[in-house]
């Protein structure tokens, strides 16, 4: 049971929405507890956004209780939200924030964090009844406390984090009275145990996404709180459309009051860019008082929309853990706002391949709300987190080094796992998060992704796989290099084994690839029908067949059983059956994206094949002598990489050191002057 108290003063105070003054009074009134520290405040929509608005309230309760209840806010009006700290409930409305944004994620600071207790702080003015609720790991809502409010009332329950060991949130109920009320304030507070309060450098990197990084830095400099852990923003720009070009750069800029900071430098991609940042951050930089380092980088995407609350929480959080952590926010789509991508996402140590655990990606928080769904309810323990948001100690870096010189993809998992290898744990914190331009409409295995998809995934098993000869990786890498194939997808599959072929190069080359290489695999497109999109699909040959399909559709896939003799025979007419004359010309069918599986393009001698975002289309064409090609080659080079398995990864284990460290990676920023 929690202990509580509650303050009422004599007379009706005036209702104010100055976040500052509030937080000035509630932070200075005495506590039952040791001195605490405000580690997550209850916020609501900037711009009074409702598209967002489940994210932070989870609407009203019906009458079968608090566990069954859905993010239904149609009824919330954007007049009730006042400020970004303070809403109003209106006459006979029961309004909770077991929220993702507004609840308290208990069984994460049980499990990581030295806290032993949480302090909910809620002010209110007006009338009704404010209630605690909890849940433990299966999702099954407890009531914790009930208090009758009137006037102008400060509530404060200390709240024990003892039975969260598996999993479980804290949130709050009001229920208005027939005058309503208004929650003027809340927040989450723990026993400061002695901790100091942190510093953190946000970083950018940015490739030609100018007006995305001013809506960033606006934000930045508008948020409330941020001066007390905030050492300066840096913002990495390796393009040649730049920021500072922008026409409300300047204004932002002196919004920032001498915490912004822009670097240019050549396009490195993700890694680059934020290796920048790293480096940055370990290296200092020189005030009056002397050199003064922050104890923290947050790495910040730069297609995203950023809520702000997620830096303090994430920074307060790393301040409280028991050892050293990553702590990464979770991403949601900007264009549908309460869409989670992902609530935990591991690396397969067999398949070495990443995404998010079973059930926790695509989760819609418009459908059901927090409190709806029992499986955010367990704790998720992860291996990675993305860098779209993700804060790294500095010890952490002076410890294990930057990032992988791998441009684009892979570096963030490989830095989680060495750092996980290392004693450093990734935690991905709810109520830390960015809205970010979603991949779902995109098919970068198919592009010139595809060769950075295979090298850096091969790097990265070559350096922390724990099975012999990497697990699965190698037989998956020839099945897919074999499906690009056998789907006319010739340029992916030519930048498979290119990718192939600069691993078994070794580690020493990846510094300077990381500039060259992308540019010089974007250059084949030319060379392939299948990457060169064409905008108006109109100007392609019509669809012409001599003889047209027995059954309407796209053909049913083999199945587990039918797969290998299925395969055997594909590759064999692929190879050495010719192409149909009518075939040259025109294409044999108008495949949508979502309909062009390998297994039906690999029965077509040409298609025309819409593209992931629906822009565009390629013009797919059976080529006999391509296939021979690059199934030789294919079969050769992964036969090479299973003999040197071995070899490569005692060879890319012992260069690690080298190339993510501090001095490797300040040549290689010196090399590589910004864009022209």
């Amino acid at each position: 049971m929690s202990s509580e108290r509650v303050e009422q003063a004599n007379q009706p105070e005036p209702q104010t929405t100055d976040d500052q003054e509030y937080l000035a009074k509630i932070n200075t009134e005495p506590s039952t507890a040791e001195d605490l520290r405000e580690v997550a405040r209850v916020v609501f929509p900037a711009n009074k956004d409702l598209d967002a608005l489940p994210l932070y309230i989870d609407g009203p309760i019906n009458r079968d209780g608090p566990s069954s209840a859905g993010a239904d806010t149609a009824n919330q009006h954007p007049d009730d939200i006042i400020s970004r700290r303070s809403v109003r409930i209106r006459a006979g409305r029961r309004v909770s924030f077991g929220s993702y944004f507004n609840a308290f994620p208990a069984s994460y600071w049980r499990r990581w964090t030295v806290a032993e207790s949480v302090v909910l702080r809620v002010r209110t003015t007006g009338a009704g009844s404010l209630i605690v609720y909890r849940t433990n790991a299966r999702g099954v809502a407890q009531r914790v406390e009930d208090r009758r409010v009137s006037g102008s009332t400060t509530c404060e329950f200390e709240l024990t984090l003892a039975p969260f060991g598996d999993g479980g949130w804290y949130w709050f109920d009001l229920i208005a009275d027939e005058e309503g009320m208004v929650l003027d304030a809340a927040s989450w507070l723990v026993p400061s145990h002695g901790r100091p309060v942190g510093r953190v450098t946000l970083g950018v990197t940015t490739f030609n996404r100018p007006d995305y990084c001013v809506n960033t830095i606006k934000t930045i400099a508008e948020a409330d709180g941020l001066d007390e852990v905030l050492d300066e923003l840096i913002i990495v720009d390796q393009g040649n459309k730049l920021v500072q070009d922008e026409p409300d750069f300047p204004q932002a800029e002196k919004a920032m009051r001498g915490k912004l900071r822009m670097i240019r430098q050549g396009n490195m991609g993700g890694s680059g860019g934020f290796a920048r940042n790293m480096y940055e951050v370990v290296r200092g930089r020189d005030t009056p008082n002397g050199v003064e380092k922050s104890d923290y980088v947050l790495i910040l995407d730069d297609d995203i929309l950023l809520e702000s609350e997620g830096v303090l929480r994430a920074t307060a959080f790393a301040d409280m853990c028991h050892t050293p952590s990553i702590v990464g926010g979770h991403m949601f789509d900007m264009y549908n706002k309460p869409l989670l991508n992902a609530y935990a996402e591991v690396v397969n140590p067999y398949r070495f391949l990443w995404g998010p655990i079973d059930g926790l990606g695509g989760v819609d928080f418009a459908e059901r709300g927090l409190r709806s769904r029992p499986q955010l309810h367990r704790r998720w323990d992860a291996d990675y987190n993305g860098w779209w948001m993700c804060l790294i100690p500095r010890v952490v870096l002076e410890d294990i080094g930057l990032s992988l010189p791998v441009f684009i993809k892979w570096d963030d998992s490989e830095y989680s796992l060495r750092a996980k290898a290392a004693g450093y744990p990734t935690i991905s914190l709810p109520g830390a998060a960015v809205w970010h331009v979603s991949w779902a409409d995109k098919d970068d295995a198919v592009d010139w992704q595809a060769y950075f998809h295979e090298r850096n995934r091969l790097i990265a098993a070559l350096l922390h796989s724990p099975f012999a000869k990497g697990g699965r990786m190698l037989r998956e890498s020839l099945t897919t290099d074999t499906k690009h194939v056998v789907s006319m997808q010739y340029y992916p599959a030519k930048s498979v084994l290119l990718a192939i072929q600069d691993v078994l190069d070794g580690p020493d080359g990846l510094h300077a690839m990381l500039p060259t290489r992308m540019p010089e695999i974007r250059a084949m497109k030319d060379e392939y029908s299948d990457a060169r999109v064409v905008k108006d699909p109109a100007t392609l040959p019509p669809v012409r067949r001599k003889k047209p399909p027995r059954t309407m559709g796209a053909p049913k896939s083999p199945t587990k059983a039918q797969l290998i003799p299925w395969a055997v025979r594909t590759v064999l007419k692929q190879t050495l059956r010719p192409v149909r004359d009518m075939a040259k010309e025109y294409p044999e069918a108008s495949v949508a994206h979502m309909d062009s599986h390998w297994s039906y393009l690999a029965s077509l001698d040409s298609a025309i094949v819409s593209n992931a975002d629906g822009t565009g289309a390629s013009w797919y064409r059976r080529d006999p002598a391509q296939v021979r090609e690059l199934m030789v080659e294919s079969v050769k080079l992964h036969a090479e990489l299973l003999s040197r398995w071995d070899a490569l990864s005692e060879q890319y284990r012992a260069a690690l050191p080298e190339i993510t460290s501090v001095d490797a990676w300040a040549r290689t920023f010196a090399e590589n002057g910004p864009a022209q």
